[in-house]
């Protein structure tokens, strides 16, 4: 049954299908999650992946060289939503969503193709980069078009539960992906995980974009962006880079300051924590991991229910009260986490998980709010993907050489602290979106 649109003279609504609503969801999900399936299996196999590709004898340079070359993906986000961004501001959401799931697979696909250094020599290490280029190039389009995809298609009354499952999806990716490496070490000797089975993870990714792209495909356009196209006097109305960002400026800093909060303390908790009960706790990698795997796993439960509390209460409340308690809670909930025992660190992280829920749950549906149809999709990727950049994905960096500059172990709890601070003046000016329709579109309705 296809998206109908009923519009009378006095509500000028917008009446979507449940049914659509629902695949709509799954297919910009889907995306979210094979982000961060990739995520969890190449921060998770580092190790490995410095010996296939970087094999200079020394361990601390090969894992230096690894992350460097995950890291230069977030380099290019940005320029990946600038161009893809406003690239669904023309020619539609679903196409470009479709773009970014092709090249998301086809980069993760082609790293576990790849020869190894001793293969090719130094051809290895560059085709690897040139995947990560590729996989952060097509990210950069990801999170603001799904999340743009899924808001769009929502009626205004669930919005928020539905945005949910975005990050529901980034969880279960980053389960599998991590889980599926935790796996693989356990049951495969160190010989045969860095001969052939390191490879493994990354081609699975083959398959799971063409499911992907079939959903997608199969998709209708957004009825937002639809009744936008019929207004301009083209199919394809063009909106210049330039008044995505100057014309959307406080906007935008409101938009990363909100960002901001979220990836801070979600790099924080998924990507630098377990390291830290490694080498601060003297946890061993497993045990650290499946620390963090069964935080997650209890963040995916709450999920949907956070988000439905969001469409009751409001964004602001529930993003307010997520910053209000990582100021108030961070230092207690690192001090349970360095007192070592298993109950004492296992509580610490469920009390930062269940934190960073307040904004998993919330921000799918706040952030695309921020914006007008015209220009959502291109404002919001260039806003969220800097912000990642320079905040987020730099966190454990960051905190690495704060802890080393000052010796002070309490660092990941000020950092997360201070990043509440900027979360809270977001807040503060943000505007409530719950129940309401999206800005520059007519109320959508349920069917």
């Amino acid at each position: 049954m296809s998206l109908t649109k009923k519009r009378s003279d006095r509500s000028h609504a917008t009446v979507t299908d449940p049914a659509l609503v629902r695949r709509a969801v799954k297919a910009a999900a889907l995306g979210n999650a094979m982000e961060w399936f990739d995520f969890g299996v190449y921060s998770y196999i580092a190790v490995t992946l410095g010996k296939v590709f970087f094999p200079s004898g020394n361990p601390t340079a090969q894992l230096l060289s690894t992350f460097g070359a995950f890291a230069a993906a977030f380099l290019v986000r940005p320029l990946g939503g600038m161009v893809f961004g406003p690239l669904g501001d023309r020619i539609g959401r679903q196409k470009v969503l479709a773009v970014t799931m092709i090249m998301m697979a086809a980069g993760t696909f082609a790293i576990g193709l790849i020869p190894s250094y001793g293969t090719i020599g130094v051809g290895a290490p560059i085709l690897l980069l040139a995947a990560r280029l590729v996989q952060g190039f097509s990210t950069g389009g990801e999170y603001a078009g799904a999340s743009t995809f899924i808001a769009e298609y929502a009626p205004d009354r669930r919005r928020g539960f539905l945005g949910s499952w975005l990050e529901f999806g980034t969880l279960a990716g980053y389960i599998g992906g991590a889980g599926l490496v935790t796996l693989m070490t356990a049951l495969l000797s160190t010989d045969d995980l860095t001969s052939w089975g390191w490879r493994i993870p990354f081609l699975i990714a083959g398959p799971m974009g063409i499911i992907g792209l079939y959903l997608r495909m199969r998709l209708e356009e957004t009825p937002a962006f639809a009744a936008q196209a019929e207004k301009a006097e083209s199919s394809r109305p063009k909106v210049p880079l330039r008044e995505m960002v100057t014309g959307q400026w406080k906007t935008l800093l409101l938009c990363m300051g909100l960002v901001l909060v979220f990836n801070v303390t979600d790099y924080m908790l998924l990507s630098y924590m377990p390291s830290y009960l490694t080498s601060q706790l003297k946890y061993d990698e497993t045990h650290g991991l499946l620390v963090v795997l069964a935080v997650m796993a209890l963040m995916m439960i709450v999920q949907p229910f956070a988000g439905a509390l969001t469409d009751r209460v409001g964004r602001r409340p529930v993003i307010a009260a997520g910053c209000a308690g990582f100021l108030v809670l961070s230092i207690p909930a690192l001090l349970l986490i360095r007192q070592g025992s298993l109950l004492a660190v296992g509580l610490g992280m469920a009390a930062l998980g269940l934190l960073l829920v307040c904004f998993t749950a919330a921000m799918p549906s706040a952030l695309p709010a921020l914006f007008p149809t015209r220009v959502r999709y291109g404002s919001l990727s260039i806003g969220f993907n800097i912000s990642v950049s320079l905040f987020g994905g730099t966190t454990p960096l960051v905190v690495t050489a704060l802890i080393g500059a000052t010796g002070n172990m309490m660092m990941p709890a000020y950092y997360m602290m201070a990043a509440s601070l900027i979360g809270g003046v977001a807040v503060w000016f943000m505007t409530e979106s719950a129940g309401r329709p999206l800005p520059g579109s007519p109320p959508s309705l349920e069917s």
